[in-house]
């Protein structure tokens, strides 16, 4: 629940004091996008706390030092305090920024320091106030999961509990009365959606902290899949809060005894999790993207921010599309776009222009590659600078394309550019096409290669060195 009024130590402190807050619970991203906490007892919230911060081992953070020079200092973010429901004693959990140990200057690495960049470079260029960011949360939840990877065992089992009984084991196990049909859950009602009620605390969980929600429903997935959309905010915030829901999602779901995964792919043959990202450039309150006149009631502002977008699909998708599973749900067949072009209501598209988002204060389009394993910092700050290399160089996104692309030939279809095909194919093209992204020091080449370098380590060559299960059907009897 986020606390109102807490602007600074003063304030929060008084804040503590009042209700009997017995814990800090201090959280930090690693450069991959994943959340880490130290907890620290309420007695030391201090003046100090705030400004030398906590101590801890940057070595053991992916992307961050190396560990024989190891030590960096959390320092908290007081407007980012929230009352974290998931603990028996009274805590406060804060997002903190990562600072060097010694002069306590901003970690470079820091990606909550990037995204700031980001919002800094774009208010420089005078062309709005801010970059607006919505996604759409889409997951799994599962009720039976059980996964292994070692020697001699290398095996996942999940199923849902409204999912057909057996349905990925036997086709001869017998069903219950109601079952979601196989890819035809969405917007299912009761009784087959058995998730209303989880969906619903979710949503007044969000709503509490502060983001506002649009709505929840059950998504086109059998096995338990469901979506919670939401509003917009800034981008350092819709940052934080893309990682305050995901840690929402997973402790609500596990006090009702099942497993939450924004796993883009985790199911075989079902509808994958996205991400997408609706977004715009805001100035006093209304959209700088609004044109009456415009396709879709966007002008050429927008235009060229899609523009950038589509030109740098390929590079952004090492950002957006951050890991190798994200690569089993960017295929044909599931509504998920694998094509770089832009229309309006066309869902085989990377980018679609909502028809119901065409008034001055909401006019927007949102990008649909994104999946919920990306760092959201650097994610979002990605999609904003390639946005703004288009504004500049006042790139034409061509003509939009309102064909359904499963129905086209495939001859034509190959005459658009694709989104790549694998993590270290978009790595690749994040190695070859990253200038944009260092505009006005934003990202620094830097963090480009730590990042390459730790998702090549961590997740490409990681999966490249181990056999797959699917390999024993293909080869065991070779």
């Amino acid at each position: 629940m986020k606390i109102e009024g807490i602007t600074d130590f003063e304030s929060l402190a008084a804040y503590a004091r009042e209700n009997g807050v017995v814990n800090l619970d201090l959280k930090f991203v690693d450069l991959p996008g994943r959340w880490h906490h130290v907890t620290v007892p309420a007695a030391r919230l201090t003046n100090e706390l705030f400004e030398y911060g906590v101590g801890f081992d940057g070595s053991q953070s992916p992307g961050y030092k190396a560990v024989e020079a190891g030590d960096l200092a959390l320092r908290p973010d007081p407007t980012t305090a929230m009352l974290d429901r998931f603990w028996e004693q009274p805590t406060v959990s804060l997002i903190c920024d990562i600072h060097e140990a010694d002069t306590l200057e901003r970690y470079a690495r820091d990606p909550r320091a990037l995204a700031e960049r980001a919002a800094v470079y774009l208010a420089g260029l005078n062309v709005a106030d801010a970059y607006w960011v919505s996604p759409e949360y889409e997951f799994h939840l599962l009720r039976n999961v059980y996964y292994a990877s070692e020697p001699g065992r290398c095996l996942y089992f999940a199923n849902a509990p409204e999912e057909e009984e057996g349905s990925h084991i036997s086709a001869a196990v017998a069903t219950p009365g109601y079952n979601v049909p196989r890819e035809g859950g969405y917007q299912s009602i009761p009784p087959l959606d058995e998730f209303y009620d989880l969906r619903a605390e979710m949503a007044a969980a969000v709503e509490a902290s502060g983001l506002p929600v649009r709505y929840h429903h059950h998504e086109v997935g059998a096995t338990g899949q469901c979506e919670i959309e939401v509003g917009f905010l800034p981008l350092v915030r819709a940052a934080d809060m893309n990682l305050w829901v995901k840690y929402l999602v997973r402790n609500l779901a596990r006090e009702w005894d099942l497993y939450a995964t924004f796993m883009p792919k985790p199911i075989f043959g079902e509808a994958g999790n996205g991400m997408h990202v609706h977004q715009f450039l805001g100035s006093e309150g209304l959209s700088a993207f609004y044109d009456a006149d415009g396709y879709g009631g966007l002008g050429e502002l927008a235009r060229h921010f899609m523009g950038g977008i589509l030109k740098h699909g390929r590079s952004l998708a090492a950002f957006t599309n951050a890991a190798t599973n994200s690569y089993k749900r960017l295929v044909p067949g599931f509504e998920a776009p694998v094509r770089l072009f832009y229309s309006i209501g066309n869902r085989s598209g990377t980018i679609r222009i909502p028809k119901y988002a065409a008034r001055a204060e909401e006019a927007r389009f949102e990008y649909r590659p994104p999946d919920a394993t990306c760092n959201p910092y650097l994610a979002f700050s990605a999609l904003l600078m390639a946005g703004l290399d288009g504004v500049v160089n006042e790139v034409d996104p061509g003509e939009p394309l309102e064909e359904d692309l499963a129905k086209m030939p495939k001859a034509r279809q190959r005459r658009i550019r694709s989104l790549p095909k694998s993590l270290v194919a978009a790595l690749d093209d994040l190695r070859r096409d990253h200038d944009y992204l260092v505009a006005g020091g934003v990202f620094t080449e830097d963090i480009i290669g730590a990042y390459i370098e730790t998702k090549m380590e961590h997740d490409v060559r990681a999966l490249d060195r181990r056999p797959h299960p699917h390999e024993y059907i293909l080869y065991f009897d070779m």
